[in-house]
């Protein structure tokens, strides 16, 4: 077996069952999980399903009315030992947006991905593909937001004519990442900031459907791709 094989193998094993490390105390060691357990309620076995649950616990979330199931010290030691999530989702770093909260899901429940204006690098397009590929979710969800602050402040550099090497640390490789949202809707009519979050949702799906690994699952009816756009005054998730 190649070393890169042999490397996968175990990432695969070691994220999905997690890897604890346990520090004993006074050679007492601390008691062992007692099993998984899949999220609560209706299995969910197809991407259609998965949109389902996440719009169902979504309306809840805007009225007010959280179930706050898969929380708590059962559910806690219930998914030490293992998981099974039903959505993959890709969000935003924006302290607004908690993607469990605003979808009324606890512990296992969903694969959380985030970077600021949902940005893709080889990081974060592999772990979305564990999340599908390796944790078997069936839906994968890219959710951008109302006044992205990724976004906005791509909008103002590009006004500037600011290089992206003018700025600080790796912010002008997100700069330069979102980019061409902000040029795909230039001259449309409406508000430009939220015609670039909508139109950033759309570039990233597409470079998404070209992964190698997301492709497949997509065609074979494995694996369902949405996008979705929260809104932070109504906290509402729309469909795009």
């Amino acid at each position: 077996m190649s070393s890169t094989s042999s490397r996968r193998r175990f990432l695969t094993t070691a994220l999905a069952a997690g890897v604890t490390l346990t520090a004993c105390s006074k050679g007492a060691p601390a008691p062992a999980p007692t099993g998984t357990t899949p999220p609560s309620g209706t299995p969910v076995r197809t991407g259609q399903e998965a949109l389902a649950r996440l719009v169902a616990g979504n309306t809840r979330f805007v009225a007010d009315r959280d179930e706050r199931l898969d929380e708590g010290l059962a559910r806690r030691v219930a998914v030490a030992e293992g998981q099974h999530p039903f959505a993959t989702v890709l969000g935003c770093v924006d302290s607004r947006v908690p993607i469990e909260l605003v979808f009324d899901q606890g512990l296992g429940d969903l694969v959380v991905v985030r970077s600021a204006g949902e940005a893709l690098d080889q990081s974060v397009i592999g772990s979305l593909e564990f999340g599908v590929a390796e944790l078997h979710t069936p839906l994968l969800m890219v959710l951008g937001h109302q006044r992205c602050g990724a976004l906005d402040a791509t909008i103002k550099a590009l006004d500037a004519h600011q290089r992206t090497s003018e700025e600080a640390g790796q912010i002008g490789y997100l700069v330069e990442t979102l980019a061409p949202a902000v040029r795909r809707v230039a001259g449309r009519p409406g508000d430009r900031l939220t015609n670039a979050i909508h139109a950033n949702v759309d570039l990233v799906l597409a470079k998404l459907r070209q992964s190698p690994v997301i492709a497949p699952l997509e065609t074979t009816g494995k694996l369902k791709l949405v996008g979705a756009y929260y809104e932070l005054d109504t906290g509402r998730v729309l469909l795009t």
